[in-house]
């Protein structure tokens, strides 16, 4: 298994907090096998194992365990390159959040992230991968802070999640995350998870720029190709972009475009955890998204595109995939 890496720009901001201490960054960086010369480089990452070196370094260097909680201070939009410009330009913060789910592998693979919508909630999860080695607890802290800082940026600095779940264990002073994120603390817990108010996520803001959101993710969508192996998966939702708007084709006739039987795609799917069922679903969902906040196009010609027999059958399928109708979910976004 490949390890996970995290954009060098991000320890940046670790290290500012570590020199306003009066501590040695670069120092602690080298002791930790990282070379502080890569932070010049824009699209340069490190290993999750150096960097989770690296806070345990700066940790016990300084004596603060609410080390992560501070770093957070240090995070421009510019730390995370063309994932923070586009979230500045959204429209929501479910747009916001949404934006990080299906980006954040541009600043680091480390963790699979969710957006999942509970009655009037919304959590937002911060999973650990099967098999992965877990970031440093300070690392989720800064994280988690960062988020909840996003938001009381765009919302007002009094904002508040309606909860905050953490995986670390229970501080000996719990102090400085009761004052950084407002809300009911939960150490200890099976998950790291936000929540926020359904509502809070959804209230439109003046600042968005759909323009410059969609540019940058632009930048973001071949920035996350060029990290990504080329596996069948990706091959196959490329066939299927390129085929749907003729009608949905048969796996068959995709696996012969793809110089396979149709045997060895299933196989091969399978072997990534996949099928052919699933990806055709995540590309209709994906492919959907984006056309539906485009405002450019009808259902029925969304529908069309997407290579469904008809409207309803998209709005059963795009129900399914994120609880709302496809009417629903666009009357929801901001400007409309």
């Amino acid at each position: 298994m490949t390890e996970p890496t995290t954009l060098a720009s991000w320890t940046r901001a670790l290290r500012r907090q570590l020199d306003g201490l009066g501590l040695d960054s670069a120092a602690l960086c080298r002791e930790a096998g990282l070379d502080p010369a890569q932070l010049d480089d824009p699209n340069a990452r490190y290993p999750l194992s150096a960097t989770t070196r690296l806070w345990q370094l700066a940790v016990a260097a300084s004596g603060d365990p609410a080390l992560g909680l501070n770093t957070s201070r240090h995070v421009a939009p510019t730390t995370f390159h063309a994932l923070g410009l586009a979230l500045v330009a959204s429209g929501s913060l479910r747009e916001v959040f949404e934006r990080i789910v299906r980006y954040h592998q541009v600043v680091s693979d480390a963790l699979e992230l969710e957006l999942r919508h509970v009655g009037d909630t919304c959590e937002f999860h911060l999973r650990l991968p099967p098999g992965n080695l877990p970031p440093a607890p300070e690392a989720i802290d800064a994280f988690a802070a960062i988020y909840v800082r996003t938001c009381r940026n765009r919302l007002g600095r009094d904002y508040a999640p309606l909860a905050v779940h953490l995986r670390r264990p229970t501080p000996a002073n719990p102090q400085p995350w009761q004052e950084v994120f407002r809300a009911p603390l939960h150490f200890g817990a099976a998950e790291d998870v936000l929540v926020f108010a359904l509502a809070d996520l959804e209230q439109p803001l003046e600042d968005g720029n759909p323009e410059l959101a969609a540019h940058n993710e632009a930048v973001l969508q071949k920035r996350l190709e060029a990290l990504q192996p080329d596996t069948w998966s990706r091959r196959l939702r490329r066939a299927l972009e390129q085929r749907l708007p003729n009608g949905e084709p048969s796996a068959e006739a995709l696996a012969n475009g793809l110089h396979l039987s149709l045997r060895s795609l299933q196989r091969h799917l399978s072997d990534e955890g996949s099928s052919y069922e699933q990806v055709l679903a995540d590309t209709r969902h994906a492919l959907a998204l984006q056309h539906l906040r485009a405002q450019d196009c009808s259902i029925s010609e969304i529908a069309y595109l997407l290579g469904f027999a008809d409207s309803s059958s998209f709005s059963r399928a795009f129900k399914r995939w994120s609880g709302q109708s496809p009417s629903q979910y666009r009357d929801s976004l901001p400007g409309h």
